[in-house]
């Protein structure tokens, strides 16, 4: 083995969306950064939909943007039709969600990682780990090169023992045109980590010149689309519209007649597929009683022919899939470009990880994505991004950053990962949120801007306009709280259009606010002023008035868990010793080894009584 003559602060292992954003993390924290890959051609490379943010993966993106990340940027940059999704809702379920220039994404990172400073890359393939005393020391690779690093972090996405399947035919593959990596699973499985089975799938990519786009529904996106960058105020990119197309009840007869073909259920996948993004072959046999399903023909890029049908994936063998996509109504006559396929991939038990993403195994390395078993780009670049940051923070000899379930759907998302495992792809949800309110896109800056700036990730620039839009909130929460409206001021014709007649007192004009369907353009007519305020100002204004009530009780239940999440069980803690605990409840935190109470109490199993008990033994721990 040739040993590389430098040694990195962090090695990343993986150039999809958590190794770009975990490479970028530490190289921007002034760590010497190595970002490895089997193919330096495919960083950031849309692999499945050609689309960035969806409900609650929208949060997501916010949130890695607030922290300094890149993906906001890179698809602010690249998007090619940009809309808010559940505008009819509240706030707190409001999402972003933009498609994007599968092409151009994809080299826009790649610039941005080729122009970052302390980052190198270099492709390979890593086929082990090498260890020192029980942390890891570097990467040793197929190319028989050892890079020495004082961290690393793994996002493998699909790539370990990755099995692609297009009917009963299957071979190695990372993903369609890529080499699986074969080793790098057998290595972790040595050192005692709970190696499994997942699969995923992929739609066919459909030839546009052969699509009858005018008898389909046409699907265009907001009128003035929205940044999901806060350091961005517009889009100027013109925008491009998908089309809507349906199955039938032929369509539903080819995908069953090829049933028996399908390596799903012939019983030769062995891995568990995403329940919330199923094949089309899962939703006609889960589903016989719908006579169609809905697709969304999405243009992969502008200067392409190749169009994504977004909820058509499929294993089915390629005479099935021609068949049954030219049943689809405007797709008579299309042609495939690329056939639809299953993959399958090993991928790591998350509860052998702590809160920071570092392995409880192994000192030193980090495990972010799909080899935590997530599904999706926006929770991969999360995770990339945390382990990035926690790598660094390592390195710099400083306590880790963990994001608390009322702080991010960040947080939330790892808490329940290291928490509870999962055994099938995990995709991230806004019901899995309890502080929902608290968790909003429109407020992520101001829930985490800081926490970037802290760590070096948010340059002064942004840092300085964010603290003005901080100040500029608070000032204008205080003055609509002393303004108020006399009812000899108002008139009475205003008075009754405002369903104010009869009132005796003032009121405020943040009492004026807080009606339901009052904004600040009905305000603006006593107070034009308002009006002067960037529309970020005055969404802030809006939805911390209105919904202050609700936001104070979810406040008030952090505030009342805080003591539990806040608790540190120590590494070595003996749980068998614990007299009062059940087998099972015994059982349970032996297995899991949770760090805190907090993450000892959502262990599905793990009473209320449990804890009380584990917290008696704490305090007489400490106490000694």
């Amino acid at each position: 083995m040739i040993v590389y003559d430098k040694q990195y602060d962090v090695i990343v292992v993986g150039a999809g969306h958590a190794g770009c954003e975990a490479a970028l993390a530490a190289a921007r924290m002034g760590c010497s950064t190595l970002m490895l890959t089997i193919n330096l051609d495919a960083i950031a490379l849309m692999s499945c939909n050609p689309a960035i943010g969806g409900l609650a993966k929208g949060h997501l993106v916010k949130e890695i943007d607030a922290l300094g990340g890149e993906m906001g940027r890179n698809i602010d940059a690249t998007g090619i039709q940009f809309r808010i999704l559940n505008t009819k809702k509240g706030p707190a379920v409001r999402a972003s969600r933009a498609q994007a220039d599968k092409q151009q994404y994809r080299l826009r990172m790649k610039q941005v990682m080729e122009q970052q400073d302390n980052l190198d890359l270099k492709q390979g393939e890593a086929t082990a780990l090498y260890l020192e005393d029980g942390a890891v020391a570097g990467i040793d690779t197929r190319g028989g090169v050892r890079y020495a690093g004082k961290t690393v972090v793994l996002t493998t996405g699909t790539f370990m023992r990755g099995l692609i399947h297009i009917g009963l035919v299957h071979y190695p593959g990372g993903r369609a045109g890529d080499l699986p990596s074969i080793g790098l699973s057998d290595s972790l499985n040595a050192y005692g980590f709970e190696v499994g089975r997942l699969k995923t799938g992929t739609p066919a990519r459909l030839d546009g010149r052969t699509i009858d786009f005018k008898r389909l529904e046409p699907q265009y996106g907001d009128e003035r689309p929205i940044p999901f960058s806060f350091s961005n105020t517009s889009i100027e990119q013109p925008q491009v519209p998908c089309h809507i197309a349906y199955t039938n009840p032929r369509s539903h007869e080819i995908i069953r007649s090829g049933l028996d073909r399908s390596p799903l259920y012939a019983g030769i996948i062995e891995g568990i597929g995403p329940r919330y993004c199923p094949s089309i072959e899962d939703k006609v046999v889960r589903f016989p009683e719908k006579d169609r399903h809905q697709t969304f023909l999405e243009p992969e890029g502008r200067d392409t022919v190749e169009v994504y049908p977004s909820g058509m994936s499929t294993s089915l063998p390629i005479d099935i899939q021609w068949a049954f996509y030219r049943s689809i109504e405007g797709l008579e006559n299309v042609e495939i470009m690329r056939p639809a396929y299953a993959i399958e991939y090993d991928y790591v038990n998350p509860i052998q990880l702590h809160a920071s993403l570092e392995t409880k195994l192994v000192r030193n390395l980090y495990h972010a994505g799909q080899i935590n078993g997530t599904s999706g780009y926006e929770e991969a670049a999360a995770q990339g991004l945390m382990a990035g940051i926690n790598a660094g923070l390592r390195v710099q000899g400083k306590e880790p950053l963990v994001l608390g379930r009322s702080e991010a759907y960040i947080g939330v998302m790892i808490d329940d990962l290291v928490t509870l495992g999962t055994k099938e792809p995990y995709r991230m949800f806004t019901s899995r949120a309890e502080y929902r309110l608290l968790l909003r896109e429109d407020n992520a800056d101001l829930r985490l801007r800081e926490k970037g700036h802290a760590v070096g990730l948010v340059p002064d620039n942004l840092w300085n306009g964010f603290v003005a839009k901080k100040e500029l909130v608070a000032s204008e929460l205080e003055r609509l709280g002393k303004l108020r409206l006399s009812p000899s001021a108002a008139g009475e014709e205003l008075l009754e259009e405002w369903q104010l007649s009869g009132m005796q007192n003032a009121i405020s004009y943040e009492q004026l606010l807080r009606r339901p369907d009052f904004t600040c353009q009905e305000l603006a007519r006593i107070y034009p002023e308002i009006m002067e305020l960037p529309e970020t100002i005055r969404e802030q204004l809006e939805i911390q008035i209105k919904y202050k009530g609700y936001i104070d009780r979810q406040l008030e239940q952090v505030d009342r868990s805080a003591k539990l999440e806040g608790t540190p069980i120590p590494a070595d803690m003996d749980y068998s010793g614990l007299l009062g605990l059940s087998t099972e409840v015994r059982e349970k935190l032996a297995k899991f080894r949770p760090d805190t109470l907090g993450q000892a109490s959502r262990i599905p199993g793990v009473t209320p009584a449990g804890i009380t008990i584990l917290s008696i033994a704490l305090k007489a721990r400490s106490a000694k």
